[in-house]
């Protein structure tokens, strides 16, 4: 025993002297029972031990090179541009191009003032929603040739701007084409009609960015229809101008509102409607709305007879939606009509399962946009009044949202279109109306003045589709084809017989 302490004495003193450099500690440890001090001993040693596991984990530890996160941990992750392969560049025009035209608004239409309809952005004046047609705050009177102007200002707002062309996907002009040509539509001889898309030109090759690919990375807006710029000939009767004839607008891939079934370098978009949201739960919160709408009625048309065009049916849909009881006409007689006022064409439109969409002056319809977002199946007549033209909004198989009864068979009196639409099932009709809801975000174009979260609307449809073409022009996959057959290749990707080849056998207009 006292051997032990001895030897336990030894060694209390020598931590007393490491820890405390002082004699008069040993007698203390002398003192103190065996049992106890060998408790203290083992005590202070799980502390010690304690301690320097405590150690092992600290920062000061782990940042030592044995513990290096270069060694012990992967590498960060790379750095990833969201951006690459979208970025856009927009080229800087003179004002003449674009704003001057807005400054100027009262000239831009013979008929109509258009300086309430470039107000918000484009979107023009807010609608009154005393009938309640509407939900929330962003319906506008839009009109329907103020697309560049939407379109203008959406692009200002897109997430992948550059001021560096050469890490541009696209490059966009933005032109005011439609408003131009709107100018000068009626009693102007052809040289003033293209004096300004032919300057465009001009100040277009003067720069750098236009000789990397001649135009063809270039694109634009003309809010009309395509045949408002396919002049053929310099006579003063023809039609419209030529800056989708001549070469350099040719080269150029140029968004209308309704393109040429015959050319490659026009792509159909949608036209601007009266709904412009905000918010992403604005677009939920109207297409939940109109799923549980009540429809009495089994068809509807808004419009007017076209007694100046011979092959046109739409006496014949008149006189069938009069004799129906399940159809609801808007007829639009000119002066002033219910067919020029928002709510009640939307208000006919919701309470509507099928809208009839005969051709008009052309062969698409503002109004067929109306009906989708309103969430009324559109009945067609002609594969060019939707099929053919808006191939990157709309499925490729249009019998999920639409139908479609040939023209020449109301022409000549040989269906009925109540009976046609009769014969779609509940389940039928029920899952054709969804798919329609489902489509309005990409039918429509978002307030300018803000951002979509997670939706994407026609203007980021719009973009997705040129940068693909753009690339695709890029890497050799355009194939080479007949422009005359060009919207075959829209519709199916090739050439060859088509079920709707007698539809498309002119070559004019």
């Amino acid at each position: 025993m006292r051997r032990r302490c001895s030897v336990l004495q030894s060694t209390m003193a020598t931590l007393g002297n490491r820890r405390n450099g002082g004699n008069a500690r040993k007698r203390l440890w002398c003192a103190i029972p065996v049992s106890c001090a060998a408790l203290i001993i083992i005590s202070f040693t799980f502390l010690f031990d304690l301690r320097y596991k405590h150690r092992e984990v600290t920062p000061e530890v782990m940042a030592t090179p044995m513990a290096s996160p270069s060694m012990d941990s992967p590498p960060p992750p790379p750095v990833v541009d969201r951006c690459s392969g979208r970025y856009i560049y927009v080229h800087d025009l003179p004002g003449r191009f674009n704003s001057d035209m807005i400054s100027r608004c009262r000239t831009l239409s013979k008929w109509t003032d258009m300086c309430p309809f470039v107000s918000n952005a484009g979107l023009g004046p807010r609608i009154n929603n005393s009938e309640g047609v509407f939900y929330g705050t962003q319906w506008y009177a839009t009109n329907q040739f103020a697309l560049e102007l939407i379109f203008h200002n959406r692009m200002k707002q897109y997430e992948c701007l550059t001021t560096n062309s050469s890490l541009a996907s696209a490059i966009f002009v933005p032109f005011y084409a439609g408003l131009d040509i709107g100018r000068y539509l009626w009693g102007y001889n052809t040289s003033v009609r293209d004096a300004t898309s032919r300057d465009l030109i001009r100040w277009l090759k003067s720069r750098p960015e236009w000789s990397t690919m001649g135009g063809r990375d270039h694109f634009m807006v003309a809010g009309r229809i395509t045949w408002d710029f396919r002049r053929l000939t310099d006579d003063e009767d023809d039609w419209g101008s030529k800056l989708l004839v001549i070469p350099e607008g040719k080269n150029m891939t140029v968004l209308v509102i309704e393109s040429s079934p015959w050319h490659k370098n026009d792509f159909g978009i949608p036209y601007p409607t009266y709904f412009h949201p905000s918010k992403d739960s604005e677009v939920q919160l109207w297409q939940a709305r109109m799923r549980r709408i009540r429809r009495p009625w089994l068809f509807s048309f808004a419009g007017a007879p076209r007694p100046n065009i011979t092959d046109s049916i739409r006496n014949e849909i008149i006189g069938q939606c009069r004799q129906s009881r399940r159809c609801k006409l808007l007829q639009c007689d000119s002066g002033r009509s219910k067919c020029h006022s928002p709510s009640s064409v939307m208000g006919m439109f919701q309470r509507s399962i099928f809208c009839l969409q005969p051709q008009g002056d052309s062969y698409t319809r503002r109004s067929t946009f109306d009906a989708m977002v309103a969430g009324c199946v559109p009945v067609f007549f002609h594969p060019g009044s939707a099929y053919v033209q808006y191939v990157w909004h709309l499925p490729r198989n249009h019998s999920e949202y639409s139908v479609l009864v040939s023209e020449d068979e109301v022409r000549d009196g040989k269906v009925r279109i109540e009976e046609v639409l009769r014969r779609f099932g509940k389940n039928d009709v029920v899952a054709m109306r969804e798919e329609v809801i489902r489509m309005i975000p990409r039918l429509v174009y978002a307030d300018p003045r803000s951002r979509l979260e997670t939706t994407k609307d026609a203007f980021d449809v719009t973009v997705e589709g040129v940068i693909q073409r753009v690339d695709d022009m890029k890497g050799g996959r355009v194939p080479e084809f007949s422009e005359l057959e060009s919207w075959k290749y829209a519709v199916t990707g090739r050439g060859g017989q088509h079920e709707w080849d007698h539809f498309f056998n002119r070559t004019t207009q």
